[in-house]
């Protein structure tokens, strides 16, 4: 099979995400005027080692928010966000804050999701994260198609979860890293393998 985008796929949902997975999901929260949001984006990942960065993408909208998403317009106003990362015990979690909530609603609070406050910025964090990274906006950039934006941000401050430091590691292997398959799929990672570079 074959495709161009512009035509179409002819199938009963689209098959890209589901190519590119699985896909780390950032769950990020902002402070903005209106108040504190979460979101979860699968459109995710670690961009750059010295200084720390990352980027995530987010590509719809809503309608109180003019052509973009909470986490972007916030973003936008306060220049800093944090990205937190859930382990497989999490998962009701994130999909709860991922309810399209009216601007200045937190999901916080709506999913019951335990915060705590940021060192190096003015944020809050999701309190038992796996990890949280935080960050500092460096670019908010406007991509092709409509209310598609790319956040990039320098991690300045990383919090560990006690419990997945083992053997001086990161490791969910316990729980599961949590990922987006695409279509309603997600997993949890659990088994690892190692392998030495040539």
């Amino acid at each position: 099979m074959f495709y161009r985008p512009q035509d179409g796929h002819g199938l009963p949902h689209n098959p890209l995400n589901a190519i590119v997975a699985p896909r780390p999901i950032g769950w990020v929260s902002t402070r903005g005027r209106r108040g504190d949001n979460l979101a979860p984006y699968s459109f995710f990942n670690l961009t750059a080692y010295v200084p720390p960065q990352v980027m995530f993408a987010s590509t719809s909208a809503k309608e109180d928010r003019r052509g973009t998403k909470d986490s972007v317009a916030q973003i936008a106003e306060s220049r800093v966000f944090c990205v937190n990362i859930a382990d497989g015990a999490m998962r009701d979690q994130v999909n709860a804050s991922s309810a399209a909530l009216p601007a200045g609603k937190s999901e916080f609070e709506a999913a019951g999701i335990e915060s705590a406050p940021c060192e190096t910025i003015d944020c809050l964090r999701v309190a038992h994260a796996a990890a949280s990274l935080e960050c500092r906006a460096t670019r908010i950039l406007r991509l092709a198609g409509e209310a598609n934006y790319m956040v990039l941000g320098v991690v300045t401050g990383i919090h560990l979860r006690e419990d997945c430091v083992i053997d001086g590691r990161f490791d969910l292997r316990a729980t599961g890293w949590l990922s987006r398959l695409g279509y309603k799929d997600y997993a949890t990672t659990t088994e690892t393998f190692e392998m030495e570079r040539p």
